[in-house]
């Protein structure tokens, strides 16, 4: 089939390399390049640098260029294949495509619609989640369901790691939901529940500090949710401190004094203790503003007045 496929990120590339060994991509569509480091400057997208490998024509959006609709028409592709776009398609060009538009998305639809659901299925402890692919339209992620994959949850996930996963999947469930589009007999579409809808939104860097007043389970899954970005934080002595890794104290506690976010001792078997809102919360790998992640010995022996602190505050 001939296909245009739009996507930006990591995460999209496994489900480009898949389909471009099956079917015939006649362009990808990904975001502008932009900058980033020091230096700011300009880095195209994961997927850019995929479809230049495999000599495939890149196009932008841009401000959708009066030239683009006509650029799509001129490559006569049949379908539209879209995974982690991350921009807004216009009517007038999901119209370029007779056999329309299906999308990629990393959860179980209609829950955890929008930008983040990967992130937000850790945060909600989920047992479960998985990738849906839809048909395109015009509200956000509220297309017609054509093929799901459950996965189930370990409750170890992080972002990084739970993104890998699924991405490795979505190459297989995209080329079956193709093969039954190009049958004569296609399975029908299923309409999505919208009283089940659930939202989420673009995670900001600001979510990742820590509200010690929370539960250590919610805690927990901050560190997960937020790993590899934007990374749970609070402050120590004015100093951004990053809890690279940690968990829920499994022992049972009184409830003590002082407030939450003191650092109690350190557990010579879970490491760094501190009170939360309910229960403790362990940090094993610390990261302090400016240095390099230390184990939670490590960090100690250079920060010994760490036990007794209270962690939070203005960074």
């Amino acid at each position: 089939m001939r296909l245009l496929f739009a996507g930006s990120p990591e995460f999209a590339v496994p489900s480009l390399e898949g389909l471009a060994r099956k079917h015939e991509i006649r362009a990808v569509l990904t975001n502008p390049d932009r900058p980033v480091g020091r230096g700011r400057d300009p880095e195209p997208t994961a997927v850019k640098k995929k479809a230049l490998e495999l000599g495939l024509p890149v196009l932008h959006p841009g401000q959708w260029e009066p030239d683009l609709n006509a650029r799509v028409l001129e490559l006569n592709p049949e379908l539209l294949v879209v995974v982690a776009f991350g921009t807004i398609l216009r009517n007038d060009f999901l119209q370029l495509f007779p056999r329309g538009g299906i999308n990629l998305h990393a959860s179980l639809l209609p829950k955890y619609r929008g930008p983040s659901p990967i992130t937000a299925v850790i945060l909600a402890g989920e047992s479960e989640t998985g990738l849906t692919v839809q048909r395109l339209a015009a509200k956000m992620d509220a297309g017609d369901i054509l093929a799901v994959r459950r996965v189930s949850l370990s409750g170890r996930e992080t972002t990084g790691s739970l993104s890998v996963r699924l991405a490795q999947l979505g190459p297989g469930l995209l080329l079956d939901t193709l093969a039954g589009i190009a049958c004569s007999d296609p399975p029908a579409a299923v309409p999505q529940d919208e009283t089940q809808a659930t939202y989420c939104r673009l995670v900001r860097k600001e979510d990742g500090r820590i509200d010690w007043r929370l539960p250590a389970e919610a805690l927990e899954r901050m560190i997960r949710a937020y790993d590899p970005w934007p990374r749970a934080f609070s402050t120590f002595r004015g100093r951004k401190l990053v809890l690279r890794s940690g968990g829920v104290y499994p022992q049972e506690v009184g409830s003590g004094g002082g407030a939450e976010g003191l650092v109690l001792e350190a557990d010579s078997r879970y490491g760094i203790l501190v009170k939360t809102g309910r229960g403790l919360l362990y940090a094993d790998t610390l990261q302090l503003e400016g240095r390099n992640p230390l184990d939670w010995r490590s960090f100690l022996n250079g920060h010994r007045e760490l036990i007794g602190a209270t962690l939070g505050g203005e960074a």
